[in-house]
């Protein structure tokens, strides 16, 4: 499976939902990860540490919700991103529907 990390946009959002570690389990387990350039700089972790965990980095959630068949965020998806997201693809993140209706939706 190719798994996409993707950087939080959402204000004052500063995790990451993998980190490198995470990244070098799922390569060992025979799986392809794309994280977002700056994906972990808010938790402390930079591109080079996901490079030498095995991921590939890329410049836009475009790309990762592009070319990813799973995505992941700590957060949920934020209205720039909704239309970046394919009906046949799982994105595992925390979603708070009850206070968004058009995430709902």
């Amino acid at each position: 499976m190719k798994v996409g990390i993707l950087k939080e946009i959402k204000v004052m959002e500063k995790r990451v939902c993998m980190v490198p570690t995470g990244v070098a389990t799922m390569i060992a387990n025979g799986h392809q990860v794309l994280v977002e350039t700056g994906a972990g700089v808010g938790a402390g972790f930079q591109d080079d540490e996901y490079r030498a965990a095995g991921a590939t980095i890329v410049d836009t959630p475009a790309e990762v919700y592009g070319a990813c068949d799973m995505v992941m965020h700590v957060k949920e998806p934020q209205p720039s991103e909704y239309d970046l997201i394919r009906e046949d693809q799982i994105v595992f993140t925390y979603l708070h529907l009850a206070a968004d209706e058009p995430q709902t939706n």
